[in-house]
């Protein structure tokens, strides 16, 4: 399909700045049959007995880092991705100054050298820290990499070390977050249970690649980069009951639903998983495992809005956004949310 079929305007003002507050205070634009507006505090009641709702539990890490060259100037870096051994794959301004071996210079003890320089303004940054020390000085130096279109201070708010993380973050890895999690409190959590929905979780260390607009004319032509996910027993035991029973498997976010469409196998059943995945799901893909989509709003021409447009029809999801954008719905990582029902044949609605 052509990129430009899933463009659309979006004004400034509609991108959120801030997460709402409380998290679950957050608006929820139901789309079925009809598009519905709730909050997500009614989030419970589009859920029966015996749903699972399957949750991300990665950690985001705070992965931008500024600091200075040896050969002077200023330097920023957003770590990427970890290779092993120290090394890490980084996306750095400015790019095109660096040289292979050059050393960079974050903080007292925190310093990193120029291993190599790929495309795309990025670069293999090598630490003189095992993977422990490395995480603490990144805690104490690092800022969070939120997504440019919420603007910061270049030194970062520290309000963002707890609103850009959900309920569910354990597992750190991630240098962006499954933003469908961050809506979630303990007292939703609780009426989700007193209805007697079951919450199971997997893990996908999300990259920064995933909420960037596809460059190519025609959705053939891109290549999705690989992200890290695991999904364990337990939890394929939990969706694969469901979906015997008759339940439905609701997915918190597309990482969750990439991850869980990844490793559906034969039949339909899910398997335990633990690898990359680089599933690129558009128009016409059949879905395996997820039945709902618990998502927010996502930028025009991006991979997420492929995908909610396969879940749920382009023609509907263009019509329930411009829907959103009457009713002053906040877009995008710190914005509202949607209630995603998936077409009844699996395929895209016209």
């Amino acid at each position: 399909m052509r990129v430009s079929d899933f463009d659309f305007d979006l004004p400034p003002g509609c991108i959120a700045q801030r997460p709402a507050t409380p998290r679950d205070a957050a608006r929820l634009l139901a789309v079925g049959g009809e598009l519905r507006d709730l909050g997500i505090g009614d989030l419970p009641g589009l859920l029966a007995a015996g749903d699972v709702l399957v949750v991300n539990d990665t950690r985001v890490i705070p992965a931008r880092l500024s600091g200075k060259r040896s050969g002077g100037g200023r330097v920023e870096v957003t770590l990427l991705e970890a290779d092993g051994g120290g090394a890490w794959r980084a996306l750095a301004r400015p790019a095109g100054r660096l040289k292979p071996g050059e050393r960079l210079t974050f903080a007292a003890g925190l310093t990193a050298d120029v291993a190599a320089k790929h495309d795309g303004g990025q670069v293999t940054l090598r630490f003189r820290l095992d993977d422990e020390a490395l995480a603490a000085a990144l805690d104490a130096h690092g800022i969070m990499p939120l997504p440019p279109y919420i603007k910061r201070r270049p030194e970062g708010d520290r309000r963002d070390r707890d609103d850009y993380q959900t309920v569910f973050a354990e597992r750190p890895g991630a240098v962006a977050a499954p933003t469908a999690g961050l809506h979630f409190t303990p007292a939703l959590l609780d009426a989700m249970a007193a209805r007697g929905v079951a919450v199971a979780r997997l893990t996908l260390h999300v990259g920064a690649g995933t909420f960037l607009p596809v460059k190519a004319a025609d959705t053939r032509d891109h290549r999705m980069h690989p992200e890290w996910g695991e999904i364990g027993a337990a939890t394929a035991a939990a969706v694969n009951a469901a979906k015997a029973a008759g339940s439905r498997v609701v997915a918190v976010g597309s990482t969750a639903l990439r991850l869980l469409e990844t490793a559906a196998g034969a039949g339909g059943r899910l398997e335990p998983f633990r690898g990359d995945t680089d599933i690129f799901i558009t128009p016409g893909y059949r879905f395996r495992i997820v039945d709902a989509l618990l998502t927010n709003f996502h930028l025009p021409r991006s991979t997420l809005f492929m995908l909610v447009a396969a879940f749920a029809g382009l023609d509907r999801m263009k019509a329930a956004y411009e829907h959103a954008k009457r009713q002053g719905y906040r877009f995008y990582s710190y914005g509202d949310a949607c209630w995603l029902e998936r077409t009844p044949d699996g395929t895209e609605r016209r």
